[in-house]
């Protein structure tokens, strides 16, 4: 846990959203609502909202100077040391902002903020490189107001992480830092991208787990798994891809891997700052998409979900929809319920027959019988069939090895230049 959420008295904070004439009032208001529970997830006691409607935000203050002056004054009159735009601000926009309100008062956007959290709860060495690089990218320019360039950092919201104290060094090495820091990642990317490949040999089914922050992804991956996997009714408690093997009723083990949650208007800098560990998505074999079905944004919140699956061209693959929390369900989901949908409640266990029982299904489908015919010369593979899919039979031939086996997609495509039989 973070230093600032042990001390007595929290950053105090004003949230600030410029709404268009005519825009859907849940929608920002449900973003907002984020908006705050980031900030009181990242330390924050929320004093005050400031919505204003404007059609076209302004230029040089997103505001303009009129609103620019209501909020000083409400910065000043509540103690306010943090404004939080849900939006993105560009560094121009941030100082033009700091120096309107004319205090020492620290000047956020929403990509600022979820950095924050995502530093909060980075645990391994990637996760936490990941976070200090993209701290660097995308704050330091964003901290240069008010002649105090880099030395504004000083803790609390907003400046925490793994590189605080790299970020308080001399503006000249950050460069360097941020080389460095490539170097780190682009190594354990071949480290994962290795231990992905080992996965893929093994022949074992891959589901990803995702869906929303918060959603209950980590509750029912432990309760699958036994994995004690971090569980907190916080956004973004799990930044850490986490994956265990888990053995079906039938006896055929599949990998579960719990990934990092989704949230609506994720910018895109941010999916590609994270792309290493969001690929868990797109390296899997099927997905299980969790939805906390006693929100009553669920519905929204599994089309962001669906979205960013897109985004990150992991669609086509098998799905599994399981509405968690059915236990605190009060009324029913309006609208339509996707194919191959589950109700469960990962905490009590609740329904997760079902969930297992769509799992068997998945991977019993992408399984089927082939005969394959190796040249002697390549006979080695036989021994890989034995290792990744159910030989049936295995005939020797004069230049050639015969075998009947039950494979599924992956090692068909691994081998479908020796497939001769295919009895799908």
């Amino acid at each position: 846990m973070s230093d600032l959420l042990n001390k007595k008295e929290l950053s105090r904070a004003v949230l600030v959203k410029v709404v268009p004439k005519g825009a859907d009032e849940h929608e920002y208001s449900v973003s907002l609502a984020e908006l705050e529970n980031l900030a009181k997830t990242a330390g924050a006691e929320v004093i005050a909202t400031m919505v204003q409607q404007k059609e076209n935000p302004d230029p040089a203050t997103y505001i303009g100077s009129g609103k620019l002056k209501e909020l000083s004054m409400l910065c000043i009159e509540n103690k306010i040391d943090t404004v939080i735009f849900d939006c993105e601000l560009q560094p121009s926009k941030i100082k033009n902002i700091e120096d309107g309100i004319g205090r020492d008062v620290m000047v956020m956007d929403r990509s600022m903020l979820i950095l924050d959290v995502f530093a909060l709860h980075a645990v391994s060495s990637d996760g936490k490189l990941q976070v200090e690089l993209a701290q660097l990218k995308y704050t330091v320019p964003r901290l240069i107001g008010k002649g105090t360039q880099l030395s504004r950092l000083g803790g609390g919201i907003g400046t925490r992480g793994p590189g605080e104290s790299k970020l308080e060094t001399d503006k000249r090495h950050v460069q360097r830092r941020i080389e460095s820091l490539e170097a780190e990642l682009a190594e354990m990317n071949k480290n994962r991208a290795v231990q992905r490949a080992s996965r893929d040999r093994s022949g074992v089914f891959k589901f990803a787990i995702a869906g929303y922050t918060n959603a209950g992804k980590s509750t029912l991956m432990n309760y699958l798994t036994q994995a004690d996997v971090l569980v907190e009714d916080k956004l973004f408690a799990t930044l850490d891809p986490t994956t265990r093997k888990y053995n079906l009723p039938s006896g055929t083990s599949v990998l579960l891997t719990d990934t990092v949650g989704f949230i609506r208007n994720l910018p895109h800098h941010l999916i590609k700052a994270f792309k290493s560990t969001l690929d868990e998505v797109a390296y899997s074999d099927g997905i299980i998409i969790v939805i906390d079905y006693s929100d009553e944004n669920a519905k929204s919140q599994l089309e962001v979900t669906q979205n960013l699956i897109t985004e990150l061209e992991a669609g086509g693959k098998p799905v599994i929809y399981v509405f968690n929390k059915c236990d605190a369900v009060k009324s029913s989901l309006p609208g339509e319920i996707p194919d191959d949908t589950v109700f469960i409640s990962a905490r009590t266990g609740q329904g997760t027959e079902d969930l297992i029982n769509k799992l068997e299904k998945i991977v019993g489908e992408s399984k089927r019988t082939l005969k394959f015919s190796f040249p002697l010369a390549q006979s080695g593979y036989v021994s890989q069939l034995y290792k990744m899919a159910i030989v049936q039979d295995v005939v020797y031939k004069n230049d050639s090895v015969e075998v009947v086996a039950i494979c599924d997609n992956k090692i068909a495509g691994q081998l479908k230049d020796y497939i001769v039989k295919d009895d799908e």
